[in-house]
């Protein structure tokens, strides 16, 4: 027993041992009889209050050890009375609680004040007791005997477990969703702010992820708020699963809102692949009260300390980059960059734009073949929306048909794109059909098989060389509304065809039962189709053999090189559609060719995919030693980029591309020719979420904090070169003349 003496066994009744530790014996035979009759009395109810279990009585000798215990606490300790007296009264105490936790630290100050000989009352400590966990409020006080010599403590204490649980109750109610469980905000931004405090003066990162889910409010519409919380539940857990996996917080904000938190990860590449893993978790099917429903989740992602230093502006620049990705079509991500201010700007204008663009005029049709796969024979064109802005010029249909959506104009540019197709249509030779884009939106309105039939009423279009193209949106629940609008359709006549299969909503069933007479297989399974490694071949071979089995045409879109082709075509693809055949042309440019014969196209295009490259006209810094140098970005690939604006560089010279916004990245000149290079990446760009390219790390706000800048955020634009060279190093001269500065010397001579 830790080398100290037990005492021996009273044999005193436990009035008697009571009365030693908590009064004072008469020290006269002639004490009073109502002094004894008090004692006893007093005695009395404390043995009661032992025997109520309501709280118990302890002391310990000079030493800490005990030399009273209740017989309560000593039965529940499961050990004989004389082996637990003797014992130090911290013993009693668990010592494995967590480093922050009551308990924990209750353990570590019952002995500091037992060895001060100070009173303490009520210090919270959670038992050693074996079975269900058990709290104690212990008190006490030090006593001395006549001459003042300390001998020992004595004490209570009262079992607080029930209080305990209901104040941990209270206090997860505090800081925990009571929908799901996870986090709540008010818990969220006390964590982030914790974390980014101890982070900054640690130089550590810090991303954050926002989630906002898609089509949330069709559940909850149509199958009631119960469904609704029962799919935040189901959809918390999956969220939660990807957390798991990576080391992360997550929390619910509120409605259909969603944060994790990242420590330590400001990789770009690999912050993008959790918010694809959330995004493709996040839109499988759920089965909610027997009915199955799909919706969508998108992503807005920001990085301390390159997007904000606090938690109130890293929020601000995540929430931005979230309202980013929700404008680009929903179920996407967003990396934040300090150019989506004017974007978002920019957007709130063309939505204002575009409720007047149709009226104005400046909405019209181009169609893009859609060719027989065995014969080069063109069979049909698809109609696609094109915009073009009186001061914008073209505007991306992938900028502005969300955007209609959103606001609801897609209704009336819908029905004006499938008059005017059919009408367009009914010019050409009678073996050609026409395909037209049918959103999710138009699709349940119930008056849209009359439209349809109104249009083919008014342009003589035969129903038969009409194909309505409909997206996998359209089975985000399962109704009977859903069936009987493609009961209605087949009734008027027209062609089904299922667009962008496979790009989030796939379910064999639906195949099974919605009356489609073709699938179209997205562009995305034909990206990287023909590189070592690619499963997409296999993917596509799968599609093929369920369209034929169900006895569907397929058609292949974004076909652009020869391999490609060539690739689908042994897959057995009936159709094709990029290109490697035609871009989208004006009925003017249709009627041309049908005028001319040309019904036939031959394919033309590079014989190997490559990175697809960005055209674009973009000022940039290019670093070469001690001298940076401004050059125009011609076009920009995951590997690669042609500048123009520094002369006859020779070949293998090393820069530094300056992209803006600290995005830094090593390349090589693999060609040049005057004022023109071809550049090699080290390290391939990755995708910004959107229809653009960016680095995998950037410049750290700490590093140029320690050249001598103020720590905050990124700003925008590019950075001059911080420091100076080598101690006893001079600067080098420039080694390349720009273009523009010959041009100068031309005009001076």
């Amino acid at each position: 027993m830790r080398g100290t003496s037990v005492p021996p066994q009273s044999t005193e009744p436990a009035g008697s041992r009571l009365s030693g530790i908590f009064g004072r014996r008469p020290g006269s035979a002639g004490a009073s009889v109502a002094a004894s009759d008090e004692m006893r009395h007093a005695i009395e109810l404390l043995r009661d209050f032992e025997d109520s279990r309501q709280g118990f009585f302890w002391s310990t000798d000079p030493s800490g050890n005990l030399t009273y215990l209740s017989p309560a606490i000593i039965e529940r300790t499961g050990r004989p009375r004389d082996e637990v007296l003797g014992q130090r009264l911290s013993s009693l105490v668990r010592k494995d609680s967590t480093a922050t936790s009551t308990g924990d630290r209750a353990e570590r100050t019952l002995p500091f004040l037992l060895g001060a000989r100070n009173q303490f009352a009520d210090l919270p400590v959670r038992a050693a007791l074996p079975g269900d966990e058990c709290w104690w409020a212990l008190s006490g006080r030090p006593y001395s005997d006549e001459a003042g010599t300390f001998i020992g403590y004595r004490g209570n204490g009262v079992d607080i477990t029930e209080s305990r649980r209901d104040q941990h109750a209270a206090s997860r109610l505090a800081m925990y969703d009571s929908l799901t469980g996870l986090a709540n905000r008010h818990h969220m931004a006390q964590r982030l702010n914790t974390t980014l405090t101890a982070y900054t003066a640690a130089k550590r990162s810090c991303a954050v992820l926002l989630i906002d889910l898609d089509r949330f409010k069709q559940v909850n519409d149509t199958l009631g708020h119960p469904a609704g919380d029962e799919l935040l539940k189901q959809v918390a857990q999956r969220i939660k699963g990807v957390c798991d996996a990576h080391s992360c917080e997550i929390g619910r904000l509120g409605g259909d809102e969603f944060q994790i938190m990242l420590p330590d990860l400001d990789d770009r590449g690999r912050l993008g692949e959790i918010a694809n893993q959330i995004i493709s978790i996040v839109s499988q099917p759920y089965s909610i009260e027997g009915s199955r429903c799909v919706i969508g989740a998108s992503v807005g992602i920001a990085i301390a300390p390159y997007d904000g230093i606090n938690s109130e502006e890293l929020i601000r620049s995540a929430d931005l980059a979230l309202y980013a990705a929700k404008g680009g079509g929903r179920g996407q991500y967003r990396f934040y960059s300090g150019d989506l201010h004017s974007i978002a700007e920019e957007r709130r204008a063309l939505e204002n734009d575009l409720r007047d663009a149709l009226q104005r005029g400046e909405i019209s049709l181009a169609y893009q073949p859609v060719v027989a796969a065995a014969t080069n024979q063109v069979e049909g064109f698809e109609a696609l929306m094109r915009w073009d802005h009186p001061d914008r010029g073209a505007i991306s249909p992938a900028l502005f048909i969300p955007i209609a959506e959103e606001t609801g104009i897609i209704g009336a540019l819908g029905e004006w794109a499938l008059r005017q197709a059919c009408a367009d249509a009914a010019e050409w030779p009678e073996t050609i059909r026409v395909a037209v884009n049918v959103s999710p939106v138009q699709f349940a309105n119930v008056g849209l098989p009359a439209v349809v039939s109104s249009a083919l009423a008014s342009s003589g279009l035969s129903p038969d060389r009409l194909e309505l193209e409909i997206t996998e949106g359209v089975f985000l629940s399962e109704s009977t509304s859903t069936d009987e609008m493609f009961s209605a359709l087949k009734n008027v006549g027209v062609r089904l065809a299922l667009d962008d299969f496979g790009t989030g909503y796939s379910s064999l069933g639906y195949l099974k039962k919605a009356p489609f007479d073709k699938i179209k297989i997205d562009q995305s399974f034909i990206r990287g189709v023909t590189l070592p490694g690619s499963r997409n071949g296999a993917i596509i071979t799968a599609i093929v053999s369920l369209a034929e089995a169900l006895d569907m045409d397929t058609t292949a879109e974004g076909i652009e090189a020869l391999d490609e082709l060539d690739l689908v075509r042994e897959r057995r693809v009936s159709h094709i559609q990029g290109f490697i055949y035609s871009q989208a042309m004006p009925q003017q440019v249709v009627l041309e060719r049908f005028a001319a014969g040309e019904l036939t196209i031959e394919p033309s295009g590079p014989s190997r995919q490559r990175p697809s490259r960005r055209t674009m006209f973009r000022k940039i810094g290019v670093i070469h030693e001690d001298h940076r140098y401004e050059v125009t970005m011609r076009n920009l690939s995951e590997t690669g980029a042609m500048i123009t604006g520094l002369l006859d560089v020779p070949l293998d010279t090393q820069f530094v591309v300056d992209f803006g916004e600290g995005q830094l990245a090593v390349a090589r000149v693999r060609r040049s020719h005057g004022p023109t290079q071809g550049l090699e990446f080290e390290l391939p760009l990755i995708s910004d979420g959107a229809d653009g390219l960016c680095t995998r790390h950037r410049l750290s706000p700490y590093v140029m904090a320690a050249a001598g800048m103020p720590l905050a955020a990124l700003p925008p634009g590019n950075y001059t070169q911080m420091g100076l060279p080598d101690p006893g190093r001079a600067f080098s001269l420039p080694r390349f003349a720009q273009a523009t500065d010959q041009r100068k010397r031309g005009k001076a001579a």
